[in-house]
């Protein structure tokens, strides 16, 4: 493949997206969601021989679970289109303005960020939300899904293209490498002529390879190490529900809860009701010797050294007890990649002390951190959740994909 030429592509696409009407972006952007249930049928057909061969290659259930594409999640990506289409268009608006004493005016004004190549694994519904928040902020973007998904995504590609096709925005706005020569990706990370921004979506080992490999600013994230600390003024009884939530509800995400820190007065009370409660849903646990003190049975190992650093990705939770607020906000310090965590408690001063302290993309108090998630928190769909602080933090939504410009005007003004 010539990298260098869908570079020279992605660049001239840029240039018409950033100046296409909104309303054409909204239609492309509905045109989108319509073709993800017209062509239903051919999705999961593809879909489904993916995830066969998954299984087949023996891959983890985590990663199985992240590449499967049922009939709710395509309806949820459906309905995340339209509710993104629907949203503010960003691109001209004015950030700021002032006057100066010698009369020129000066805006700050926002605009498109560029050309994204976003390199990700197992996740074709990355696929359909970067195409639609590149389309909806004006960029473009070049797709590199993992091997693993590649006939999903040539479906998902193919509906792209055909409603940008129909609506009249360049086809070359999103673009899609299909081979999984690694070789490609390196090639990529080096195309610094036509490329912007490198968004890596995937494991540890990703975000290093093009950490280390790049020419362009790269923009890490998606990995979760995610605590709650259960402080001794929590609902005991809400706080049960709100941990089984964090846990179950999807546990192969990077938002989904994988270590639990109880407060050592209530550890003896409250550690054997989540132990009881999680295991009905197949969760196992690795409890440090503070916890295994309190709690035991089969489901109940023994923490290893390496266990709260893991990002689990799987019906697995890591329990710590601890004496106070002050060595949460420790352990967490030491442990989290910054992504997701939390406090349960019923003392608003402990919860502003945990904010204060916790220095991650985005912290909770009293609710799940499978919240750090663009659609969840109203953006309408994310690119990646940063944990890094340049030049995006949290979900990316259309705000993130974006940067500005100065426009500067006056009356035939010279410099003195």
């Amino acid at each position: 493949m010539d990298l260098n030429h869908i570079g020279e592509q992605a660049r001239e696409a840029f240039l018409a997206s950033a100046t296409a009407d909104s309303a054409v972006r909204v239609k492309t952007i509905n045109k989108i969601a319509a073709g993800l249930e017209v062509q239903r049928a051919a999705i999961k057909a593809a879909n489904e021989r993916d995830v066969s061969a998954a299984m087949k290659a023996g891959l983890a259930p985590a990663l199985i679970d992240r590449l499967t594409l049922t009939d709710a999640r395509l309806d949820g990506l459906a309905a995340d289109l339209r509710a993104l289409a629907e949203m503010p268009d960003l691109l001209g608006e004015t950030i700021e303005r002032r006057t100066l004493a010698n009369g020129l005016r000066i805006r700050r004004v926002r605009v498109p960020l560029g050309v994204m190549g976003v390199i990700y694994e197992s996740r074709p519904n990355v696929t359909i939300d970067i195409a639609a928040l590149s389309i909806k902020t004006g960029n473009a973007a070049i797709l590199r899904g993992g091997k693993e998904t590649i006939r999903s995504n040539k479906a998902l590609v193919e509906i792209v293209h055909d409603a940008l096709a129909a609506i009249g925005l360049p086809v070359n706005t999103v673009q899609f490498i299909p081979d999984p020569d690694r070789a490609l990706v390196e090639g990529l990370l080096r195309l610094n002529r036509w490329v912007d921004v490198i968004i890596p979506r995937g494991g540890s080992a990703l975000h290093e390879f093009c950490r280390d490999h790049a020419t362009i600013p790269v923009i890490t994230g998606g990995i979760g190490i995610c605590h709650l600390f259960v402080d001794e003024s929590a609902d005991q009884d809400a706080s049960l529900k709100l941990i089984f939530n964090a846990k179950t509800q999807r546990p192969s995400v990077c938002n989904s809860l994988d270590t639990l820190l109880v407060h050592e007065k209530i550890a003896g009370e409250f550690l054997p009701q989540v132990v009881a409660a999680l295991a009905t849903a197949g969760v196992s646990f690795r409890a440090s010797p503070r916890a295994a003190a309190i709690v035991g049975g089969d489901a109940v190992q023994p923490a290893g050294p390496e266990d709260f650093d893991t990002e689990w990705l799987s019906l697995v939770l890591g329990l710590e007890v601890v004496p106070g607020l002050p060595e949460a906000v420790d352990h967490i310090a030491r442990h989290s990649t910054h992504h997701s965590d939390g406090i349960l408690t019923g003392e608003p001063e402990n919860a502003d002390r945990f904010v204060r302290s916790v220095d991650s993309s985005a912290v909770f108090v009293n609710a799940s951190t499978r919240f750090n998630d663009g659609a969840q928190l109203g953006l309408g769909a994310e690119v990646a959740v940063s944990t890094q602080r340049l030049h995006a933090r949290g979900p990316m939504g259309l705000p993130e994909l974006s940067t500005y410009k100065w426009v500067v005007e006056g009356d035939y003004t010279v410099r003195e």
